[in-house]
């Protein structure tokens, strides 16, 4: 087999600049496949839905349990940070499902088509949007760097929805469809919040100046945000009870119990 080389018309020191490039990025790209697998068995730890290959035993679980476990040490060495032991880390991922199934609760209590909370934690790309933002949300507060960005990064790649690890949102959120939905760093979601697609919560400005304000809004609970909506603003609270209207643009407060539509 023939093997073609190109000219050698590259200087040293432009091989060089290459190698170092490669060198410098060499573990932050180690870093991301790295995070990318584990959350990968970490979910399917909690919702073996996602397995290809389930044992239910003790021995089984605990070996899973070490194994991502181990995997989770090696990227607390990758990012030079360390806040939660094997029992602290296996107790907030059990605190975690529970959560996680209001929210399948929620598509199957919203969504007609939906049939039953297997089909949604199996089907529906904004649980597993949730899945991965709920566990990324958890490690940011830890205060775990980049770990979080790369886990929500990678559902915002495979679902259509970017959620900030940082955003509060609260049990029973229902993201129906999902594509397009964009939950910025500082916004707060309440409980019982149906979301459809294409809904911003985000800034009114992206200054840098105001990296450590609240810069998106809140939406109190048992709000209804329908497809293409646009809330802006660290001040913009809407109600609980209310109704946000398709195509709205909101960027003053809504009082509780309001329904909002856009002008024509």
């Amino acid at each position: 087999m023939q093997i073609y080389r190109m000219n050698h018309d590259l200087s040293t020191e432009t091989l060089s600049k290459f190698v170092e490039i490669r060198e410098t990025s060499h573990a932050t790209s180690l870093l991301k496949t790295r995070t990318e697998q584990w959350i990968e068995r970490a979910l399917a730890l909690i919702f073996p839905q996602f397995c290809l290959k389930i044992d239910c035993n003790e021995s089984a679980v605990q070996d899973d349990l070490s194994q991502i476990w181990s995997d989770f040490e090696r990227l607390e060495g990758l990012v030079g940070y360390q806040a939660l032991s094997l029992s602290q880390a296996a107790d907030e991922l059990l605190r975690i499902r529970e959560v996680l199934l209001t929210d399948a609760q929620a598509a199957l209590d919203g969504d007609p088509a939906a049939t039953s909370i297997d089909e949604v934690v199996i089907a529906y790309p904004s649980f597993r949007a949730l899945a991965h933002y709920r566990i990324a949300h958890t490690l940011q507060r830890k205060g775990y760097p980049l770990i979080p960005r790369i886990i929500t990064e990678k559902a915002h790649r495979e679902t259509g929805i970017d959620i900030h690890p940082g955003a509060e949102i609260g049990p029973y959120c229902f993201i129906d469809h999902g594509t397009g939905v964009v939950v910025g760093e500082t916004a707060i979601v309440g409980s019982h919040v149906k979301i459809y697609q294409g809904v911003t919560l985000g800034a009114l400005s992206v200054s840098k100046d105001l990296a450590n304000t609240k810069r998106h809004p809140t939406v109190e609970d048992h709000v209804v945000i329908y497809a293409n909506a646009t809330i802006l603003g660290g001040n913009t609270v809407i109600g609980a009870n209310s109704v946000v209207g398709g195509n709205s643009w909101v960027t003053a407060s809504i009082p509780p119990n309001t329904t909002t539509k856009r002008q024509p």
